[in-house]
């Protein structure tokens, strides 16, 4: 018998988090959130950009970077998260806006790990002024 090859727990649920980018109904950038203890064993919630429960799907602005009025895959997945953990970590397909950033500080999250560059470093500099670890994978 061989040695089996297993991916690292990052790279699976930030696998999950780039199949929760199937939900998203953002119509100009799909992005999805996981939200996890730091040992990466629970789940505490997750998320995808897109409009308001109940609201059209057409009230996403696709004209408008940063305007669109679609809710944050990151506040979608913050807002289901039950448990006070300090140490929470936080999976994202495209690195958090200012906004998230402030969110994210806010919720108590030790680290962040996210996949793509964003339009600016506003948000990644919050997260390392607030001495949040982050890693691009």
């Amino acid at each position: 018998m061989g040695t089996v090859e297993r991916p690292s727990l990052e790279s699976l649920i930030m696998d999950f988090a780039m199949a929760l980018t199937r939900r998203a109904t953002c119509k100009r950038f799909q992005v999805g959130c996981v939200i996890t203890s730091q040992d990466m064993t629970q789940i505490y919630g997750f998320g995808y950009n897109g409009t308001a429960k109940g609201r059209s799907h057409e009230e996403c602005r696709v004209d408008q970077p940063g305007g669109c009025g679609c809710v944050h895959s990151e506040i979608n997945a913050l807002i289901k998260v039950r448990a006070n953990d300090p140490k929470k970590v936080v999976f994202v397909t495209a690195q958090p806006c200012i906004t998230c950033a402030k969110a994210i500080v806010n919720s108590g999250v030790s680290k962040v790990y996210y996949r793509s560059a964003y339009r600016s470093d506003e948000g990644l500099d919050i997260l390392k002024d607030a001495g949040i670890e982050l890693e691009r994978v």
